[in-house]
């Protein structure tokens, strides 16, 4: 199946743009899809998949947050727990509104695309998936969690939790946030009470990562390390993030030989 990238690109453009770009939060949106389609085929490539399913990846990464434009339209916020689950709101953009033939006419791969759309952002993928469905969902995921470092660097967190200057730099870490990165795993949404759970959370999705090629990524990227590196005026939450950080690199260091 071959995947018409150019006219993928014109399709996501054209959605995209019936909403503000000079919102930041919609640019901030944009520029995330376009990288985790990269980072998708990047992850593809390293597994030697064919040239087709490469691209098929890049396409998943390209599609996997249509439903974020609406969630912000709607709700003016990114946070799932105040709004909507964004991975089912893109799936609805496609699948139930038919928007997924505006980026290509077959049809073939809609319910591989729609299961890698549906739960990337799912705490758990279901059990019952095939083996060539469980890779295009797990490279979407790795490529989703790699970006997200990055993006809760460069854009102030403030703006993306809708949270004050003061509120961010004197929060907690909650017990049962920290309880899950100790544990390495990613941590449930429901258990981030206050705004530096979210920094936390976020470093935790690198024990999730499935591929050699997204644990490359983020060593060279240098996301996590800045993402960690957490202002703070709040004394316990400062000895909280420096253990974090060497139990993050003693991880690593475990992981990369």
């Amino acid at each position: 199946m071959t995947i018409p990238r150019r006219r993928a690109l014109q399709a996501f453009a054209g959605y995209a743009a019936h909403y503000n770009a000079d919102d930041p939060k919609v640019k901030l949106k944009i520029d995330h899809t376009y990288r985790v389609a990269a980072l998708c085929a990047r992850i593809a490539q390293s597994l030697a998949l064919p040239g087709d399913d490469v691209d098929l990846a890049w396409l998943c990464g390209l599609l996997h947050d249509v439903g974020r434009f609406e969630q912000l339209r709607q709700y003016g916020t990114f946070n799932d727990a105040r709004s909507i689950d964004h991975a089912a709101m893109s799936a609805r953009v496609l699948f139930e509104e038919g928007r997924i033939r505006d980026y290509l006419d077959d049809d073939s791969a809609d319910p591989l695309l729609r299961t890698a759309v549906l739960y990337h952002s799912a705490y758990r993928l279901p059990t019952d998936l095939d083996a060539r469905t469980l890779t295009f969902c797990n490279i979407l995921r790795d490529a989703d969690k790699i970006d997200i470092l990055r993006v809760n660097v460069e854009t102030p967190m403030e703006q993306i939790y809708n949270v004050s200057t003061r509120e961010l730099r004197q929060s907690p870490v909650s017990p049962a946030v920290l309880q899950a990165f100790y544990e390495h795993h990613c941590v449930l949404r429901d258990l981030k009470c206050y705004p530096a759970d979210n920094a936390v959370g976020h470093a935790s999705l690198v024990f999730e990562l499935c591929y050699p090629e997204s644990l490359r990524a983020v060593a060279e990227q240098g996301w996590l390390w800045k993402l960690l590196d957490f202002a703070t005026d709040n004394p316990d939450t400062a000895a909280a993030f420096a253990d974090i950080r060497a139990e993050m690199h003693r991880w690593l260091d475990q992981q990369m030989g």
